[in-house]
């Protein structure tokens, strides 16, 4: 058979900018590249003989979709490295700052990035003209999201609210309530969305995954608990570096990060849900039961099931808190630095946020480490696609390029929240197979 190329410009629908190669020898993958090219940023090493005190809004800018995630991971690892709690209402504005990151986000990926691969549009734009009402919808929760974290946060994108020790300007009670109603509107709108994403049509593939996520005893995990997994893992956070490693690869310009133990694992909402779903709200959980994936899933499509599950959640989250608010007496407790080091690891829509560091007696940073999610999913991303294909060879070259991109959507990568750019490329050899493309 002669080689086959299936070409597409460029993928949108991802951050950053990336490329997957594909290698197939007759009806087997040989080699499986995600391949991400994107120069890297350096946050780390621009963080270096900095104050403490910038560390919040420097890494904020990290990413536009999910700063609160930065924010909230380097706070909590200067307030452990200075031996400092927050709790009580400024720690249920943390989680209500983090509630909204999750509204938005989540509200982003299901329907403009995720949903058209599903229906078949090429993005939401051409989604929308048939489905106007889901999109509107999709929009309106979207700016609730938003809304919550410009109020708490101080603006929408790269909050600038957020300092160790607490925050620098309380919002008023009359200011939260008036998400009373948006947010009603929005659990209602959650369930529907949970719903509708149901319905869609989703491959038949499962894998066995190591997932990996916080657990918390008494709440579904945002910002705080021990890192654990469905294969045995349980440690407290300053232990992650004993359990999981970065490597370099030459195809990536991300690090690829792996438990020292077995390998790929796999973060984000499919592994809260999984490790975590006894303590979602009720009406999460009946919406899930309902939706046919239970109290897990191993299937990475319906993905976007368990987002929804989750944006539900966040929604009533939000909503219990607003409606539990007790302003404290400061918007801060008081911090005093001194030389250590400090771990925080913090659950962005896409999964653990790790952050270390290390300060001396005047709290400046003397050196820093950041794993993002995304390169924390590289691995079981290339394992995915290496299991995927094969099966589906008799498949068209566009419909097959379809699923590859779909499947690579299922995390939701962040490449660099920058670009939306993704190359993929599927070689055939040996005289079978086929070769596929995307640029």
């Amino acid at each position: 058979m002669k080689s086959k190329t299936i070409k597409v410009d460029y993928l949108a629908r991802v951050e950053g900018e990336g490329g997957l190669l594909v290698k197939v020898s007759g009806k087997k993958v040989t080699d499986v590249k995600f391949n991400i090219f994107e120069p890297p940023r350096f946050f780390e090493a621009l963080l270096r003989g900095r104050q403490y005190s910038e560390a919040p809004d420097i890494t904020a800018r990290i990413c536009g979709i999910c700063p609160v995630a930065y924010q909230m991971s380097s706070v909590q690892a200067m307030e452990h490295a200075f031996g400092i709690t927050v709790d009580g209402q400024l720690r249920a504005l943390r989680r209500l700052l983090y509630c909204g990151e999750w509204i938005e986000s989540h509200a982003l990926h299901i329907f403009m990035l995720h949903a058209p691969d599903f229906l078949g549009y090429a993005d939401a734009i051409q989604m929308a003209k048939d489905h106007s009402p889901i999109v509107q919808m999709a929009l309106k929760i979207k700016k609730i999201g938003n809304g919550i974290v410009g109020l708490v946060g101080g603006r929408e994108i790269h909050p600038i609210n957020v300092r160790v020790g607490g925050f620098y300007k309380l919002p008023t009670c009359q200011e939260l309530e008036t998400f009373v109603e948006p947010l009603k509107w929005a659990c209602d709108s959650s369930a529907q969305t949970v719903k509708f994403v149901s319905k869609l049509p989703f491959p038949d593939f499962e894998r066995p995954y190591e997932y990996v996520a916080l657990h918390h005893e008494r709440e579904y995990p945002m910002m705080n608990g021990r890192l654990c997994s469905n294969k045995g893992l349980d440690i407290e956070v300053p232990e992650y570096e004993n359990h999981f490693m970065e490597e370099h690869v030459s195809h990536s310009n991300a690090l690829h990060s792996i438990l020292k133990e077995r390998g790929a694992y796999f973060v984000g909402p499919m592994a809260r849900y999984n490790l975590n779903f006894d303590a979602l709200t009720p009406a999460a959980q009946s919406a899930a039961r309902s939706a046919g994936i239970g109290k897990g899933t191993n299937n990475p499509f319906k993905s976007i099931i368990v987002r929804s599950v989750e944006m539900l959640y966040a929604c009533e989250e939000a909503l219990r808190i607003i409606k539990e608010y007790e302003p404290p007496e400061k918007a801060s407790v008081a911090v005093q630095p001194k030389a250590g080091i400090g771990y925080g690891c913090t659950e962005a829509p896409r999964g653990i946020l790790y952050h270390r560091y290390r300060l001396d007696e005047r709290g400046n940073i003397l050196d820093a480490k950041i794993v993002p999610p995304t390169s924390q999913n590289q691995k079981t991303i290339e394992q995915d696609l290496r299991e995927f294909v094969p099966p589906r060879l008799h498949l068209t070259q566009e419909k097959l390029t379809w699923q590859c991109e779909q499947a690579i959507r299922n995390y939701d990568p962040c490449i660099s929240c920058a670009t939306h750019f993704l190359k993929l490329e599927i070689d055939g050899n040996a005289g079978e197979g086929g070769k596929c493309e995307i640029d």
